[in-house]
């Protein structure tokens, strides 16, 4: 009985009263926020995502309509990871917003999008700034991913 209790892997007992930062909180709710509403646009007034000249038919409906799912669903994943405190999850989804919106910018910056390049940019910085401090480790190290 007690080798078993030595076999324990320490790093995987959850601390309930183990905080997450101010700020990564912070960071969640309002990318949280800013994400919903691009859902919610997206689904009420797809024109709003676009240019005044492009027109938006069944494909672009079609289209706003993924983004739409994609964004709901980060929104959900990441307040629900919050609530809970699930540190390392929580910091993985971070991870994958904030890629998402690195992989948007480029995108607007292809598109000539420039207004909304820096905005778009900044948060996903700060996504992958607070997952890097969820993760203990910068996320280019192999230990942010396997410890």
């Amino acid at each position: 009985m007690s080798q078993s209790i030595a076999n324990v892997d320490t790093r995987a007992i959850r601390i309930p009263n183990e905080q997450i930062a101010w700020w990564v909180q912070l960071t969640v709710v309002l990318g949280a926020l800013l994400t919903a509403a691009g859902a919610v646009i997206a689904l009420i007034h797809p024109a709003m995502l676009v240019s005044p000249q492009d027109e938006i038919n069944g494909a672009a409906r079609i289209f706003a309509g993924y983004f739409a799912a994609r964004n709901l669903g980060l929104t959900v994943a990441l307040l629900a990871l919050l609530a809970i405190r699930a540190k390392r999850a929580l910091g993985y989804i971070l991870a994958l917003a904030g890629v998402i919106q690195l992989i948007d910018t480029a995108i607007d910056c292809v598109e000539g999008r420039w207004p909304i390049v820096p905005g778009v940019f900044i948060l996903g910085l700060v996504f992958l700034f607070a997952a890097a401090k969820l993760c203990g480790h910068p996320l280019w190290k192999r230990q942010a991913w396997t410890e």
